[in-house]
């Protein structure tokens, strides 16, 4: 069956009773991976956990499928948990599809994928399957989202820093989760000794700021500043940034530019559009500027080919990961060029 992302979390404790095979996918990798979380901790008996990469999926569907039915090592329950890209699990699913209910639950976690593939068409129609398609929340929908996390883990979290730390992890729900665990760690919270939270909190255990992080380097190369790229790349480069978690900061980006995109009009101001979009809370004002500029210099078809590109570049990563660095500069030195010449 499909499950609607918003409907997710809600209806998480049921299809972990009633499902064994879950397919989440989307471009929104963060919130995918949260809901496997959710779904793992709503199992009634989650066991020992069995995890695959992506390449060992896709060389090897049939352990993948023996993994699913065989007891566990210490003699109890088990799940697995397959995280791969594109259509990595479609042979291993087409496997999983013909087991019993005796079999362990899977959780596939697929970035690069849609509920179109044909991995999804492979679960779609079941009852005992789930497809789940996420994209990347707004900022107002990830804030709200922060402050329930924070609600849970016992702190008092005023908007205004939910929306700060919703902006800070750029829009992704596992660094907000991480955020939120850190400060209830931080104050000592509860759900039973509960604790208010403000800025300067916050500033005592938030991660890397922006001058520290990702954004100095994405803003650089969306918004064509050709004369900056040189310096953000040395900075990557000295500072041993993560191949893999840069382009995730790039992904990000650009479905955030995807889905405002969609919303604005054919002959709508951009400027105006982005500030609707402020004033509506699905934009941080901070990022306001870059935004304007970034929307006006990616639409249409040069957002769409954007989009494949990054598709394209974390796939010769993670099967070049020894090239990683070299592949990532090359990318991105193209397409600030392409976004240099003009808006």
């Amino acid at each position: 069956m499909k499950v609607k992302s918003g409907e997710f979390a809600r209806r998480a404790p049921q299809l972990a009773r009633d499902c064994r095979l879950f397919f989440l996918c989307g471009p929104d990798e963060g919130g995918a991976s949260a809901a496997a979380d959710k779904l793992i901790a709503a199992l009634p008996d989650p066991g020992e956990r069995i995890e695959f990469s992506g390449s060992e999926v896709k060389s090897d569907p049939v352990k993948v499928a023996d993994e699913a039915v065989s007891s566990s090592l210490f003699g109890g329950s088990r799940h697995l948990y397959l995280r791969v890209s594109g259509e990595e699990a479609k042979d291993a699913l087409a496997l999983l599809v013909e087991q019993g209910e005796e079999a362990a639950p899977v959780i596939v976690v697929a970035r690069s994928a849609s509920d179109k593939s044909r991995s999804a068409k492979l679960l779609e129609k079941r009852a005992d399957a789930v497809v789940a398609m996420f994209y990347p929340p707004d900022l107002r929908s990830l804030a709200g989202e922060v402050r329930q996390m924070a609600d849970a883990a016992g702190l008092r979290l005023p908007t205004a820093l939910a929306e700060r730390i919703a902006s800070g992890v750029r829009l992704d729900a596992r660094l907000a989760k991480s955020e939120v665990d850190k400060l209830s760690l931080y104050l000592d919270a509860s759900p039973q000794s509960p604790k208010s939270v403000d800025e300067s909190d916050y500033d005592a255990v938030c991660a890397s700021s922006e001058d520290d992080g990702f954004n100095p380097l994405v803003a650089a190369v969306l918004s064509g500043k050709t004369d900056r790229l040189a310096h953000e790349l040395e900075r990557y480069r000295h500072t041993g940034m993560n191949a893999v978690g840069v382009l995730l900061a790039f992904e990000r980006r650009v479905a955030q530019l995807a889905q405002l995109a969609s919303r604005l009009g054919p002959r709508q101001s951009i400027p105006a559009f982005i500030e609707d979009e402020s004033r509506a809370r699905r934009v941080f004002w901070k990022d306001k500027g870059e935004l304007t500029d970034q929307l006006s210099r990616w639409r249409g078809p040069a957002l769409e080919r954007l989009v494949e590109r990054m598709v394209e570049l974390h796939q010769q990563i993670l099967a070049r990961s020894q090239d990683g660095d070299l592949l990532l500069a090359q990318e991105l030195t193209q397409i600030a060029r392409y976004a240099a010449r003009g808006k």
